[in-house]
């Protein structure tokens, strides 16, 4: 199967790996990759402070940057956040215009990482993928709340040999990054995040894994420093490891 990537502008300036630990994926599975290097952004952090035309200038560019085509590629990406903008908040910005039509052409087409393999391929174990230790799931509010993904991460992440999941407690709750809302709520956003750290810290897991790299990071810097004992791990590299 083709697909389309889409790396969003925070995966690919802070994260390139995990952007390619995705490529690595898709390709084990059979995908071949496709990617448009004109793409840039989703709109959202334009769109969550308040700047709707904004947004809709970048969500016009992103429509153009992934058209339907004959093959109707499915586009995937890393991040259920931005998946999450391009399913929801698009009808709203598109809604009456032009644009409406080749937006819900694309509403059908986009995936993240995990929901597209399990949801779309039906694949639920990645051969060769291994990494000893135990994890702990932190669902995003935008995977959970948004794109309505669950199972899919535990599933791959459970097959993965020398993983061990301890759920911990609370793990629907956000982390407290929220873009913008970490910078203007920073006291309640640093507290958000050490709940969440210390929830993970009582399963005695290695690993708080998810699929945002946004709350990992938010996470992790909490993490550095506080200087505690876990690290956090995108699902994506989870995934590509051992292989």
């Amino acid at each position: 199967m083709a697909v389309d990537l889409f790396i969003p502008c925070f995966v690919d300036q802070i994260f390139p790996h995990t952007a390619m630990n995705m490529v690595k994926v898709l390709e084990a599975v059979g995908c071949e990759v496709h990617y448009n290097a004109n793409q840039t952004c989703c709109g959202q952090p334009a769109y969550n402070a308040g700047y709707k035309a904004e947004a809709c200038t970048v969500a016009r560019k992103f429509l153009h940057d992934f058209p339907a085509g004959a093959s109707d590629r499915y586009v995937v990406s890393p991040s259920a956040s931005c998946v999450g903008m391009v399913r929801n908040a698009y009808a709203e910005l598109f809604e009456g215009t032009d644009d409406q039509p080749r937006y819900y052409g694309l509403q059908r087409r986009i995936f993240e990482l995990t929901e597209f393999l399990v949801d779309v391929l039906g694949i639920t174990e990645i051969p060769g993928s291994a990494l000893t230790g135990q994890y702990t799931y932190h669902d995003s509010c935008s995977a959970l709340r948004e794109c309505g993904i669950k199972e899919a991460p535990r599933l791959l992440l459970d097959a993965v040999t020398g993983l061990e999941r301890l759920e911990m407690a609370e793990n629907e709750t956000c982390c407290g990054f929220g873009g913008t809302f970490a910078v203007k709520f920073e006291a309640i956003s640093v507290a958000m995040a050490q709940q969440k750290v210390e929830h993970a810290l009582a399963t005695g897991a290695q690993y708080i894994i998810s699929t945002d790299t946004s709350c990992l990071m938010h996470l992790d810097a909490y993490i550095r420093r506080e200087n505690k004992p876990i690290k956090t791990l995108h699902v994506a590299d989870a995934l590509a490891s051992g292989w």
